[in-house]
């Protein structure tokens, strides 16, 4: 059987999962210490409701064109076209500050880790949807690497926690 990044093993310490290691979900019949209220699942609601997707307007494409509507708006309109009939919030925002990368993009959901991604074209707003669709319905607070669109595999810049698994150093 050949893995891949992110596949998972069927047995996860709580401390990996809390430290956020890539590819450690809990497998929630055998991890007695996983709690819907560690992974902040909102039973009986929308699960899209706690989903933003944030996207950077100012961007250029991948020529440095500074010609209007910059590829970066285009960006968030195919977001906001794809995303339509669902309940995610598409917010722009005027620099991400990952301009290296080019086109760029964030997904955030409440309380759980934010991902924020780059080398993306101005017609990726289907791939942020759907990133965002798997980050809705996961039990663990990660987006899951299966089933992620390549462009959110290649184009990830980092992973942020929520400040509440952060500790104070002792």
């Amino acid at each position: 059987m050949t893995r891949e990044p992110g596949d998972l093993p069927s047995r996860t310490k709580e401390s990996d999962r809390l430290a956020g290691f890539p590819g450690k979900e809990p497998d929630l019949e055998r991890d007695s210490s996983f709690s819907a209220e560690t992974a902040d699942v909102l039973p009986d609601s929308d699960p899209l409701a706690g989903i933003t997707v944030i996207v950077c307007a100012s961007c250029r494409d991948e020529t440095g064109s500074d010609a209007h509507p910059r590829a970066g708006e285009l960006l968030v309109e195919d977001t906001r076209r794809a995303a339509s009939g669902e309940n995610i919030r598409i917010r722009s925002v005027e620099c991400l500050g990952n301009c290296k990368r080019r086109l760029s993009a964030a997904i955030l959901r409440d309380g759980c880790w934010s991902y924020v991604f780059g080398d993306l074209t101005a017609t990726s707003g289907a791939d942020l949807v759907t990133g965002a669709k798997l980050f809705a319905t996961s039990t663990d607070g990660l987006i899951p690497w299966r089933g992620r669109p390549d462009s959110l595999k290649r184009g990830l810049v980092a992973r942020i926690p929520p400040l509440d698994l952060l500790k104070d150093p002792t």
